[in-house]
This record gives structure tokens, C-alpha cells and sequence, in this order.
């Protein structure tokens, strides 16, 4: 058995076309959804990341209010931007870039943000709804996760799943997302973790393995059951001297061997990156409808 390839690129791409289609409508009734990006600070994975965010925008034809601040930027002022797009009628979404600088208090940023503009799902009272099965906007990597699976065929409902991480951005939404009673639920899930005893005994009975622990090779071939789902989440820099950057990008899982005995797995670089930012276009086409009190 060789695994079908959950092609990540290519149900982005269709998403996109849907939310560009999505946008166009909303545009016509006088609504356009505005995005603003915040980044502190010149770190060059944040800025690629940040430019390719506004780029998506650009092509759904969401708007995209582009704030770059220097490093030594003080917790007032960023306070102070982050209640200004609050109380910005153009603005649905606000997105923070993190990792702030160190000297800036992550989680006072984000929890100024207002709930109906937390495009990224990490807000407490998101997060809070996202538990009891209430509408809110759920995060945007483990949402990806869960339309890769279904738009992919996967059968969730009454499925083992096995989660490997639990991170408060993927591991532990993850779970409380596919325990929900509704059609993108409705399964069982176990997460493991570092002080997992017998991690293999638990990734063995299930019929979805979800990687999301941040080191590589920690899913192989022994560790999954024939015709297993296997979802990787892992993006990890290993040296490689063949390549012109000195380096290539690797998942949590042994890609090679194990997609010898998956029924279906999702390829690093190529899977589940591709669906963050399309999730986060999601939330804020999701905020700008309900702000028209048209969702």
C-alpha cells in the first residue's frame, strides 16, 4: 500500500477560489473584509510570513491594513494600535504576528483584542466558545486540519484519532474540535505527549495520527497501523548541504516509510502549512458577515 498525498496546496487553492467568489458577493451588498496585520520588530520568518498573509488578501480582495513596528516598541503603543483597529468599522480581524519581541507581554496583547475581531481563534472567550460547541472563530491551524481531512474523504465520526503534541495553537484545540457532537467531530481522541508512556501502543490502535510535536521522526513506520490516516504538523530545519539554504524542511513524520502503510498522508512543506492562512481569510470573511448580520 502507498498513501494518497493530501495535497494541502491544491485545497487551499480551491478554498481561496471559494472565499475570492465569497468576497466578490459581499462586495456588491457594500461590505469588504478588512484584515489588519500587526508586526514588532524585523525578525525574517515573521516578515515572510506577514507578506505572504497580505498577499493572500490581496487575491481574495480582502482588505489589508499593513502595520510593521520597530523592535523597541513599547507595550503602550501597541496597546494603544490594538484598541484603534478595535474600534476600526473597516477593520474584521486583527492579527498579531508572533513571537512579540521579549520584552513585550504576548498575552496582554491578545487578550485586548476584541473576541469579534480574534480572527486567530486565541482570545479566551474564543476559546471558551470554541470547548462548548458555541460559534466563535476557531484556530486557524487545527481548523485546517480538520477540512483537510474531510475534504479529503476521511470519515471523522467514530474514528480513533491519536494526537501527538499538546500545544495550546494545535494539540489541545485539535482534540476539543473533534470530540464536538457535529458533523466535523463526533470522534475519539487520546493526546499524547513528552511523558506519554508507550507512545507507539497508543498511535497503533488509531485510525488518524495527528503529528504535532516539533522534532522530527518522532511518527515512524512501526508506530502506525496499516491504512492509518496520518496527518503531519510538524515543520522542522534540518541541515542538508545539498541545498542552496544549507537546510531543508521536514515534518514530525518518517514521510518515506510511513506513507508505505498510510491510507492517506499529508506531505511537509505542501499539507497543512498551506491551510493556516486560508483559515485565517475564513475568520475574517466569517467576522465581516457577522458584523453585517448576514452570518
Amino acid at each position: 500500500m502507498t498513501a494518497k498525498i493530501i495535497d494541502g496546496k491544491q485545497i487551499a487553492a480551491d478554498m481561496r477560489a471559494e472565499l475570492k467568489a465569497e468576497v466578490a458577493k459581499l462586495k456588491d451588498k457594500g461590505i469588504v473584509p478588512g484584515l489588519a496585520v500587526i508586526l514588532v520588530g524585523e525578525d525574517p520568518a515573521s516578515q515572510s510570513y506577514v507578506t505572504a498573509k497580505e498577499k493572500a488578501c490581496a487575491e481574495a480582495g480582502i482588505y489589508s491594513d499593513d502595520n510593521r513596528l520597530p523592535e523597541d516598541t513599547t507595550q503602550e503603543k501597541l496597546m494603544a494600535l490594538v484598541e484603534r483597529m478595535n474600534k476600526d468599522a473597516r477593520i474584521n480581524g486583527i492579527l498579531v504576528q508572533l513571537p512579540l519581541p521579549g520584552h513585550l507581554n504576548e498575552w496582554e496583547v491578545l487578550f485586548a483584542i476584541d473576541p469579534a475581531k480574534d480572527v486567530d481563534g486565541f482570545h479566551p472567550v474564543n476559546v471558551g466558545k470554541m470547548v462548548v460547541g458555541e460559534k466563535g472563530f476557531l484556530p486557524c491551524t487545527p481548523h485546517g486540519v480538520i477540512q483537510l481531512l474531510i475534504r479529503s474523504g476521511v470519515k471523522l465520526e467514530g474514528a480513533e484519532v491519536v494526537i501527538v503534541g499538546r500545544s495550546n495553537i494545535v494539540g489541545k484545540p485539535l482534540a476539543n474540535m473533534l470530540i464536538q457532537k457535529n458533523k466535523k467531530g463526533n470522534a475519539t481522541v487520546t493526546v499524547c505527549h513528552t511523558r506519554t508512556k508507550d507512545l507507539a501502543s497508543h498511535t497503533r490502535r488509531a485510525d488518524i495520527v495527528i503529528a504535532a510535536a516539533g522534532r522530527p521522526n518522532t511518527v515512524t513506520a512501526d508506530m502506525i497501523k496499516d491504512g492509518a490516516v496520518v496527518i503531519d504538523v510538524g515543520v522542522n530545519r534540518v541541515e542538508d548541504a545539498t541545498k542552496k539554504k544549507g537546510y531543508r524542511l521536514v515534518g514530525d513524520v518518517d514521510f518515506e516509510a510511513v506513507k508505505e502503510k498510510a491510507s492517506f498522508i499529508t506531505p511537509v512543506p505542501g499539507g497543512v502549512g498551506p491551510m493556516t492562512i486560508t483559515m485565517l481569510l475564513y475568520n475574517t470573511v466569517e467576522s465581516a458577515k457577522r458584523a453585517a448580520g448576514i452570518a
